[in-house]
């Protein structure tokens, strides 16, 4: 019997052979199934075969070097999108034909080696949502230099980095996976009481977590948090009707926030019950907060070249800091040529400045990256608590020029 689908006898026209029709069938279906498993078997003996690599952590808990010192990397903006292909905005037109998201990670590549930081934060618009193909490749490329380091760094999220092909929470949950991050979709909070674990777990948005930084190695503070870090999700645009442009930082959140820090403050104050030994704390979000509209020229340090893109609604989130007394700072993004610090009701509100090249910038005006460091107070033996907190900026030119050195916070 042959394979011939179509038979004619001598005495009937063609007609369809079934049974032939059959035998074709399980043909094909065998030989489709011999090719899979011939790539499966090459693809483990040629290619390779992995099974999924278990996340690669940094050495925790973070915590001040034997320096005394703990320096933090400030990222804001990098707009990253598909790599070399995608073009630079506001660059010279002598730079524009070279110019690419490839600067950007040239930028972060040299920070990280320069200033050797202990830890790196992201303040949002990490990627450029509308001009990435694929999130996570992006997202990929934009964190490398950091993965690459095995520094431990931390993000939060911008209003243009859920616009590709991830939502805000699925775009927090593959951060909070990549290698060294130490980012938290939201908190994990410990507290013994039921209905607390039950509200904080429906707090808004993604990306809310605190990071607690322990004293150096065999000082009384090796174990106690004496520097806190706050994240807070500042949303993308207002989703309440009649009220426009960007989000804000909610009251669940701010509840968190202050709860988390009375926990704090009664488990690790450092020496008796002041003010000035509370463990001082510092604040990242991306969208500044409406207070730093109000910000005079002759009371900032840096520049300010744009109007602040804050939001139309006054959440409180600078009373919530000043209540609970331990925050010092909170740096913020979103405005690429403002990369100026203002202080109101005793704290400073900073922006990072301009990182990325695929971001909207100035022409001649360098790209820029800001640098936090508390340092300990020195004992007669060993080092103390934090005595105070630093911040500068380094532009993105040859000498990775240092500018507008300041003091944030001081014990005394």
């Amino acid at each position: 019997m042959g394979l011939s689908i179509l038979n004619r006898s001598r005495h009937k026209k063609w007609e369809v052979d079934y049974e032939s029709i059959g035998y074709l069938l399980l043909y094909l279906m065998l030989l489709s199934l011999s090719v899979f498993y011939l790539q499966h078997i090459f693809g483990r003996l040629i290619l390779g075969y992995h099974k999924p690599a278990p996340k690669k952590m940094p050495t925790l808990p973070l915590r001040f070097n034997q320096d005394g010192q703990f320096k933090i990397l400030q990222v804001a903006d990098m707009h990253y999108a598909n790599g070399a292909v995608t073009s630079c905005e506001d660059v010279f037109p002598s730079q524009f034909h070279s110019c690419s998201d490839l600067n950007t990670s040239a930028f972060l590549n040299r920070m990280i080696q320069y200033e050797k930081p202990d830890f790196i934060v992201f303040t949002g618009d990490n990627i450029y949502g509308p001009d990435s193909a694929d999130a996570a490749d992006s997202m990929d490329a934009a964190f490398a230099p950091a993965v690459k380091s095995k520094i431990a760094w931390a993000a939060v999220l911008g209003n243009h980095d859920q616009e590709s092909t991830m939502t805000r929470e699925e775009l927090m949950s593959y951060i909070s996976v990549m290698d060294y991050s130490i980012s938290q979709v939201n908190p994990l909070w410990n507290n013994h009481n039921t209905s607390q674990r039950q509200r904080f777990g429906q707090i808004n948005g993604f990306g809310n977590y605190n990071i607690e930084v322990k004293g150096a190695f065999g000082s009384e503070f090796e174990n106690v948090s004496i520097f806190n870090l706050y994240f807070l999700d500042s949303g993308d645009r207002s989703v309440v009707p009649g009220i426009p442009g960007y989000g804000w930082i909610k009251e669940s959140q701010l509840t968190w926030l202050q709860d988390v820090s009375a926990v704090l403050q009664d488990a690790n104050r450092v020496g008796p019950e002041t003010q000035s030994n509370l463990a001082p704390a510092l604040a990242f979000f991306h969208i500044p907060l409406p207070e730093v509209r109000h910000f005079r020229a002759s009371g900032i340090v840096g520049e300010k070249q744009e109007q602040v893109g804050c939001a139309s609604v006054n959440s409180g989130v600078l009373n919530t800091f000043i209540h609970s007394g331990d925050v010092k700072a909170a740096f913020v993004g979103h405005d690429h040529v403002n990369d100026f610090c203002g202080k109101t009701e005793g704290i400073w509100l900073c922006y990072g400045g301009g990182f990325g090249y695929h971001a909207y910038g100035k022409a001649g005006w360098s790209r820029r990256a800001r640098v936090i460091m508390a340092n300990l107070e020195k004992g007669q033996k060993m080092w103390q608590g934090v005595t105070d907190i630093r911040t500068w900026k380094r532009l993105d030119d040859e000498e990775l020029t240092k500018i507008n050195e300041q003091l944030l916070w001081s014990k005394q």
